[in-house]
C-alpha cells in the first residue's frame, strides 16, 4: 500500500489500451492518443498510469512515467493472493479468487495485464459490469490493494495468527 522508489527496480511495462481521442476545433479534427500502461516488478508491486500526447509512443513513454509515480506493493501468499476480493471503482467490478499452485491466470485482458505484472501466476478472476479497460484497471488495483495477509489481520487485531486462522 506504501508507495515507493521506482528507481531501483527494474520493471516489465505492458499497454493495456490505446485510445484515440478527437477534438473539434475552428479549422477541424485534432487527434490525440491516450494509453493506459501497466508496471510492475513481478514480485508484489504493480503500479497504472495514463499518459495522453499527439503521438504514440510519446502517449505510452508518459504513461510508464506516471505509472512508476504510482506503484504500490501488494500482499501475496505464495503464487496466489490470500483471500477472495471483489475491486470496485466507478462502475467497474473485479470479482479475484485465489486458486490452487498450477491453476495459472485465469483473466482477461485488462485485469491480466495488471495481475501478471504483479507477479501472481495464479488466480480466477471475473470483470464484472463495466468493460472500459481504464475502470477495469482502477477496479483491480482497487481490490489488490485492499488485500491482507492473516499476519497484518492478527496485527490489527492484537491476536495471535494461531487465533485468525
Amino acid at each position: 500500500m506504501a508507495k515507493t522508489d521506482s528507481s531501483t527496480l527494474d520493471l516489465k511495462e505492458r499497454v493495456v489500451a490505446i485510445n484515440r481521442v478527437s477534438k473539434t476545433v475552428k479549422g477541424g479534427r485534432i487527434f490525440k492518443f491516450a494509453a493506459l500502461v501497466v508496471v510492475g516488478d513481478g514480485s508484489g508491486m504493480v503500479g497504472f498510469g495514463i499518459g495522453k500526447a499527439g503521438e504514440v509512443p510519446d502517449a505510452i513513454r508518459k504513461g510508464i512515467e506516471d505509472a512508476k509515480k504510482n506503484l504500490v506493493k501488494i500482499s501475496l501468499k505464495g503464487t496466489t493472493i490470500p483471500h477472495e476480493i471483489i475491486g470496485e471503482f466507478g462502475a467497474g467490478r473485479v470479482l479475484m479468487k485465489p486458486a490452487a499452485p498450477g491453476t495459472g491466470v485465469i483473466a482477461g485482458g485488462p485485469v491480466r495485464a495488471v495481475v501478471e505484472a504483479a507477479g501472481i501466476r495464479d488466480i480466477r478472476t471475473k470483470a464484472l459490469r463495466s468493460n472500459n479497460p481504464c475502470n477495469v484497471v482502477r477496479a483491480t488495483m482497487n481490490g489488490l490493494t485492499s488485500l491482507r495477509t492473516a499476519e497484518q489481520v492478527a496485527k490489527i487485531r492484537g491476536k495471535l495468527i494461531k487465533e485468525i486462522l
